[in-house]
């Protein structure tokens, strides 16, 4: 039997979107060897709880909606988009039920946004406001999925996501390069994690976000970041024995041109697979 992949509809009360959502993420699960699970958010904790059980791993996808501030003490933005507690409490069973007992977490754009906060994370709760004037305007993140590839990505060649996208074992590809990277200044105290440094695998990719990770929550790492002004990219687990990973990005869209986001849902599904 194929792993059961568990999914959060995408938003509560927006159901076109969160429809047209979902089949995307469904289909990379699909297309790894996985078997979908919608878990719907209005139907109760007890339901969520019951179906989250019979599942092998999670996968948290994007979001119309943005996470509420008051998760992570701060102040609402006038930019930040209304918050969906039933995704926000669904996503949490999702991940409390993951760590407990060790399942698989894919996290995509809101998803990474989503982990870090459950971790004790906070987030930038609008790109532009955060960024320095000199780097503010050199990466559109809210490119939109018309756009197949916003930017690039940086990625840490000793990660788990280096390793999963085929980057460590690949350096002849022309979808990437060893590039340096180093993160320009920014605001005093603005970014808690620490920067990267030496040289970076990078990869392009879509983009469709204004918010990323700040603080960086309990058992996380950064893995990746926009060379070009040190937004967060992905994030993954610390712990060996737990396939933890988050992407800002979307690769459930490029699924069918692109072998790095291919690799990423494999990875989800063969994890799943080795500990169930």
């Amino acid at each position: 039997m194929p792993p059961r992949i568990a999914i959060p509809m995408p938003h509560s009360s927006d159901r076109e979107y969160g429809e047209r959502a979902i089949r995307q993420y469904e289909r990379a699960v699909a297309l790894a060897g996985g078997e979908q699970v919608r878990i719907p958010l209005d139907e109760g904790a007890s339901a969520a709880r019951r179906l989250i059980k019979t599942c092998n791993g999670m996968l948290l996808p994007g979001s119309n909606a943005d996470v509420d501030p008051a998760k992570f003490k701060q102040n609402r933005s006038p930019h930040t988009a209304a918050a969906d507690p039933l995704r926000e409490e669904t996503d949490f069973l999702l991940l409390e039920d993951a760590y407990a007992h060790g399942k698989p977490v894919l996290c995509i754009c809101y998803g990474l946004q989503s982990l870090n906060v459950f971790r004790s994370g906070s987030l930038i709760q609008h790109i532009p406001d955060f960024l320095p004037e000199a780097t503010r305007t050199k990466v559109n993140h809210e490119a939109g999925r018309k756009v197949a590839i916003a930017h690039n990505v940086a990625i840490e060649p000793a990660s788990l996501l280096a390793e999963v996208t085929g980057l460590r074992s690949s350096v002849d590809s022309p979808d990437f390069k060893v590039q340096g990277f180093s993160r320009p200044d920014k605001p005093q105290g603005a970014d808690k994690a620490s920067a990267p440094e030496g040289d970076h695998l990078v990869l392009r990719v879509n983009s469709s976000h204004h918010q990323s990770a700040d603080a960086i929550g309990k058992g996380l790492r950064v893995v990746a970041r926009c060379p070009d002004d040190g937004i967060i990219e992905a994030l993954e687990g610390t712990s060996r024995d737990h396939f933890v990973l988050a992407v800002q990005w979307h690769p459930e869209r490029s699924v069918d041109d692109d072998a790095a986001s291919r690799r990423i849902f494999q990875a989800l599904i063969d994890a799943a697979i080795a500990t169930r």
